[in-house]
């Protein structure tokens, strides 16, 4: 189940632990998309955080927000891209994507089988992707006061194996977050120097998240979309002084809105 774009939004934006999660999963991922002129970029779930270094170069940025999470608009200050859609029917193009990066989204769907065929859907040929998962050996999946304590953690055997039952080519794999989920102030002192420690280990139980880059394999057969709907009646695209618009089940659950029905 998804949590609430206003929670995530939250987290990334208004925590210390969570700008720190940006720098770090941000960092590793324009490591290996040093360079992405000309290209199509999306993220699915709240990706958000990390497609800002790609807004400059590439031909186009799209942030894709599941409907049962919600969407907010973004970046701020500049022209929106951010834009809600159906879990399983994106509006995008089959082929049309180059790279897409996925963050919390896999573990938060319950029908990942069928994301991961939109997934292959809307990649181009030699398109990339690159799925951001909880680590089921990291400390990430075990606390609950992070995103990263909800949906489904991972072994790295266990993605790889889903991900080439759907017709992608592990191309590299490697954890991050190897500093503790705290708000202690030693621990985010230490916090950059604990990350580089851990990208010099081969333990691949020590991060926090699983981050997996794939390739499109060739399929015999084209491949139908999941979803029933046209793209173009499940899009919604907020201005750039839009606020964020949580899930309809989010809203039911706050006094204020209940209050109001009554």
């Amino acid at each position: 189940m998804y949590l609430d774009v206003q929670d995530l939004k939250n987290f990334y934006y208004r925590n210390a632990l969570g700008r720190a999660v940006q720098q770090v999963v941000r960092g590793r991922l324009r490591h290996i998309w040093p360079d992405t002129r000309s290209m199509t970029v999306a993220g699915f779930g709240f990706a958000l955080p990390l497609l800002r270094p790609f807004l400059p170069e590439a031909r186009r940025v799209i942030g894709l927000m599941p409907g049962p999470q919600g969407v907010m608009a973004w970046p701020p200050g500049l022209p929106n891209i951010a834009l809600l859609c159906e879990e399983l029917d994106w509006p995008l193009e089959t082929g049309s994507v180059d790279r897409l990066v996925m963050l919390h989204g896999l573990e938060m769907s319950e029908r990942q089988s069928d994301l991961l065929e939109e997934t292959h859907r809307v990649l181009g040929p030699g398109g990339r992707a690159v799925f951001v998962v909880p680590n089921r050996a990291g400390l990430w999946a075990r606390y609950d006061k992070t995103p990263f304590g909800f949906g489904k953690p991972y072994t790295l055997g266990q993605l790889e194996g889903l991900l080439k039952e759907h017709d992608f080519v592990i191309e590299t794999a490697f954890t991050a977050l190897y500093q503790p989920p705290s708000l202690r102030p030693l621990w985010r002192r230490f916090g950059q120097m604990i990350e580089r420690v851990g990208t010099r280990t081969p333990a691949i139980y020590a991060g926090g998240v699983l981050m997996v880059e794939v390739t499109k394999a060739p399929v015999a057969l084209p491949r139908p979309r999941v979803g029933a709907a046209r793209a173009a009646r499940n899009l919604r695209i907020l201005s750039p002084a839009g606020s964020p618009v949580s899930s309809p089940a989010a809203l039911r659950a706050r006094p204020d809105a209940r209050r109001s029905t009554q």
